[in-house]
């Protein structure tokens, strides 16, 4: 394996978000209807999802950022209900043929009921918890999910290993 990249899981916003998805807003919010989730199979799907801790490897004090997931044939909206949570993530137009890709991951720390929705082929992981509870999550995506569901292995596709630091 090559270079570690470490980097900085940052406070997630609307506006540090943007590039990659969006943030609901409140039905008075002159915003309100800006995005629309697409769903081209039309089998939109609402449930719960469980990410427990053990699902992540770490190294000493950061998370390893070792796959990324991403959906083509629709969007993904997510919200961590009972802890706080870590997701990374990649823009779309990135397809980890360079080890230069690798350096696009970034990561945002998500505190219970912050809603968020990733554009369609945005990569993702997690979110994952922080500490040694379960983070549930309240889920919306495609029924079909697992037949629009792309990964990359980021060490054995860029050489770099990504790991970030959640500075907790």
């Amino acid at each position: 394996m090559g270079e570690t990249i470490t980097i900085d899981a940052e406070r997630f916003t609307p506006e540090s978000w943007a590039e990659f998805g969006w943030v609901p807003v409140a039905d008075d919010d002159p915003n309100e209807g800006m995005h629309t989730l697409e769903f081209s199979w039309q089998d939109a799907h609402l449930n719960y999802i469980t990410h427990t801790p053990e699902e992540v490897e770490r190294d000493a004090d950061a998370f390893v950022v070792n796959r990324l997931y991403h959906h083509d044939m629709h969007t993904q909206a997510l919200m961590p209900l009972n802890c706080a949570a870590l997701i990374a993530v990649a823009p779309a137009i990135v397809d980890f043929s360079t080890p230069w890709h690798a350096n696009r991951v970034r990561a945002f720390l998500l505190d219970p009921l912050d809603c968020l929705v990733l554009r369609r082929g945005t990569w993702h992981y997690g979110p994952f918890p922080l500490g040694s509870e379960p983070v549930r999550l309240l889920n919306l995506q495609s029924r079909r999910y697992e037949d629009d569901s792309g990964y990359v292995d980021l060490d054995e596709a860029t050489g770099a290993r990504v790991t970030v630091r959640t500075g907790g």
